[in-house]
């Protein structure tokens, strides 16, 4: 069992909490720039479709580290989970592919070099926002659950969070 004093499993899930946190915050940072009007480029320089695309990569990156990693060695500890960790991955499968919306509105305004279309990208972000609270909220509390009570931490060999497929 995970010790009580905060061990591995107990980290990881802290670390999920921690990862959710930050694509929240660029989601609403993104989904603020489109609504606020001000021009083709936000503060800090970037062009906004640049700013889309990196949101998408890095949202699809972290469900790439979860379901090759964390949820793989997860359901080989924890069994019983599978079901729950199969749901998590259907909702990555939806949620890829409104990235994937996002991405192509993105890239096709980089291609053209015309103005991004700010409203159609609110509006895919909007949806997406509402998916991913509701998936991160669940995913947070059963799998972080799972992690800070019932995973023994000294048998996962290596990294759970991969940033790339092996």
């Amino acid at each position: 069992m995970a010790s009580q004093d905060g061990g591995r499993a107990a980290a990881l899930g802290r670390q999920l909490s921690l990862a959710h946190d930050e694509l929240r915050r660029l989601i609403n940072r993104l989904i603020h720039d489109l609504k606020s009007g001000a021009g083709h480029r936000p503060p800090d320089g970037g062009t906004l479709a640049a700013h889309c695309l990196a949101f998408c990569g890095a949202l699809e990156t972290h469900h790439r580290g979860e379901d090759d990693g964390l949820f793989a060695q997860l359901v080989r500890e924890r069994p019983e989970l599978a079901g729950t960790v199969a749901k998590l991955v259907e909702d990555h499968g939806l949620i890829s592919s409104l990235l994937t919306r996002v991405a192509e509105l993105s890239r096709q305004a980089v291609a053209t070099g015309e103005q991004l279309p700010r409203e159609a990208i609110r509006r895919e972000l909007d949806g997406l926002a509402a998916i991913m609270e509701s998936h991160f909220r669940y995913e947070e509390r059963v799998i972080g659950e799972a992690l800070d009570r019932t995973v023994p931490d000294g048998d996962w060999p290596g990294p759970v969070f991969r940033l790339t497929r092996t």
